[in-house]
C-alpha cells in the first residue's frame, strides 16, 4: 500500500494496525489519499512567504483533499450525569472523511457501519486522535509532516531563492512582504557583525530563518517518529506520511504562488479562530 508514494521519495509508516484497517476497511480512501498526495508540490515561496508554517505550506494538500470530501470538521464530545451537563469538549479537525457502508453483508463482517479517518499535521493531534479514538468517533488517524529529506535539506533549498531575490537587507525583504521581528534582526546582524568569522547577510539570514521556522522543535519526522516510540497517542491506529524534499518547486507562477499563499493565511486565521 501506498507504493507510489514510497518511491517518490515520501516516508510511509503504519502504527497500531492501521495498514490492516486500511487495507480492508478503507481501501478506497486510502487510494484518494495517495492520489491527492502524490500530486503535491510546494512551491519555495510558499514555504518562505508562510514562514515555514506547514499549516500554510500544504495549500494545496488542503485543496486536494477538500476536492475529495476530505472536509473539516468540530467534533464534540458531551458527557451528562443524570442528564446534567458535565463535560464539553470540542476538537477541530483539518480533513475528516466519513465512509458509509453500504452493503449489509460488509457492515456485518466489519463490524461497523461508518468509518471516519481523520488528518492533521500538529503534535497536539496525537492528544486528540486519542480521545476522539476511545470515545468511537474516529477509526484511524493520518498525520502529514515535513520528512528527513525535507527537514534536512531546508537551508540548501531556501538558499537559492535567497541569491535568485538578492536578499541582502531586510528592506529587500520588506519590499517581498517578509518581516523580521526584533529579535530575528539581532540574530541575523550579530552573525553579520561579529568580530571574528563574520558571515554574508545571505547565509546569515538563511541560516538564522530555516533554524527558527524549521528548527529540533517544530514539527518534522524524526520528532514525530520519537513520540510514536514512546507510545503517546497509544492505542490509536495511525498512518503517518512524510513530505520529502523532491516536491519543492521553483520558478512557478507568480500569481498561482500568491493565491496560495493567501488562502493559506486565511485558512490559518480560521484554525486559531
Amino acid at each position: 500500500m501506498f507504493e507510489a508514494l514510497k518511491k517518490k521519495g515520501y516516508q510511509i509508516e503504519f502504527v497500531s494496525h492501521a495498514l490492516a484497517i486500511l487495507q480492508i476497511d478503507f481501501p478506497d480512501a486510502a487510494a484518494e489519499l495517495e492520489e491527492v498526495i502524490l500530486r503535491q508540490s510546494i512551491p519555495i515561496e510558499e514555504i518562505i512567504g508562510s514562514g515555514g508554517g506547514e499549516t500554510k505550506g500544504t495549500q494545496r494538500l488542503r485543496n486536494g483533499l477538500t476536492a475529495k470530501g476530505w472536509t473539516k470538521e468540530i467534533f464534540t464530545i458531551k458527557k451528562t450525569i443524570n442528564d446534567e451537563p458535565r463535560e464539553s469538549i470540542s476538537h477541530k479537525v483539518d480533513h475528516v472523511r466519513l465512509v458509509h457502508r453500504k452493503a449489509e453483508s460488509e457492515i456485518e463482517s466489519l463490524s461497523r457501519l461508518n468509518g471516519t479517518i481523520k488528518i492533521r499535521s500538529s503534535i497536539a493531534t496525537w492528544r486528540t486522535s486519542k480521545r476522539l479514538h476511545s470515545e468511537g468517533g474516529i477509526s484511524l488517524g493520518v498525520m502529514v509532516t515535513r520528512g528527513t529529506s525535507l527537514q534536512d535539506n531546508i537551508l540548501s533549498l531556501v538558499r537559492p531563492w535567497v541569491d535568485e531575490k538578492q536578499i541582502d537587507t531586510f528592506e529587500r525583504l520588506s519590499e517581498l512582504g517578509i518581516e523580521q521581528t526584533s529579535r530575528q534582526r539581532r540574530e541575523v546582524l550579530r552573525r553579520v557583525q561579529r568580530t571574528r568569522n563574520p558571515i554574508p547577510f545571505r547565509d546569515a539570514w538563511a541560516s538564522q530563518f530555516v533554524s527558527d521556522k524549521f528548527g529540533a522543535a517544530t514539527t518534522h519526522w524524526r520528532k514525530l517518529d520519537d513520540r510514536i516510540k514512546r507510545g503517546v497517542g497509544n492505542p490509536c491506529p495511525l498512518l503517518l506520511i512524510g513530505l520529502p524534499a523532491a516536491i519543492v518547486t521553483f520558478g512557478e507562477d507568480p500569481q498561482e504562488i500568491k493565491s496560495l499563499i493567501e488562502a493559506g493565511a486565511q485558512a490559518l486565521e480560521e484554525d486559531e479562530e
